[in-house]
């Protein structure tokens, strides 16, 4: 399976978005990026000290993720990124228009107990209140599509590409 689509990988912290993300880029035949390697250092360790990113931190952040989308347009690409306000995520849009949604969502106690056995990353579960808080789910006019986080990896990667095979195709 091949797409031209640019998608956006988003939720909170937790659903799985870098789990998912490569899944779903190598069953559409496409290049993945991690999200969180577009963050500054400065961003990193406020999140590790337990701080919520404010919006001036995000924006420079959002704004090289839409760079990477935008070369990607045409050639489609998997991105990761919470893109949780839809000001992120039209943010994301001025820079590649195209681009596609994948909201992975789920039930607060499975995500939190996903982020309670993770190792090694950055996002503390005390944060996923503000993260729910913050969540402004796609609205109708946005393209994408909803994929629960239920189940394995390999089943909600499969559910993201069979939900993505339903939307029109790119206009570029």
């Amino acid at each position: 399976m091949s797409t031209p689509h640019v998608v956006v990988v988003m939720g909170v912290a937790g659903t799985g978005k870098t789990t998912i993300g490569p899944l779903l880029a190598a069953r559409l035949g496409v290049p993945y990026a991690e999200g969180d390697d577009f963050h500054p250092p400065a961003n990193i360790a406020k999140m590790s000290a337990g701080t919520p990113l404010d919006d001036d931190d995000r924006w420079p952040w959002l704004d090289a993720i839409g760079t990477w989308a935008h070369e990607r347009a045409g050639l489609g690409g998997v991105v990761s990124c919470s893109a949780l306000k839809r000001s992120y995520r039209d943010r994301l849009r001025a820079a590649a228009p195209d681009l596609v949604f994948v909201h992975l969502a789920g039930d607060r106690a499975l995500i939190e107990d996903r982020m309670s056995h993770r190792q090694g990353h950055f996002m503390p579960t005390a944060l996923l209140d503000s993260q729910f808080a913050t969540l402004q789910p796609l609205q109708e006019d946005e393209a994408g599509v909803v994929v629960d986080v239920s189940g394995s990896p390999e089943d909600i990667a499969g559910r993201a590409a069979s939900a993505l095979t339903a939307l029109p195709e790119p206009t570029q």
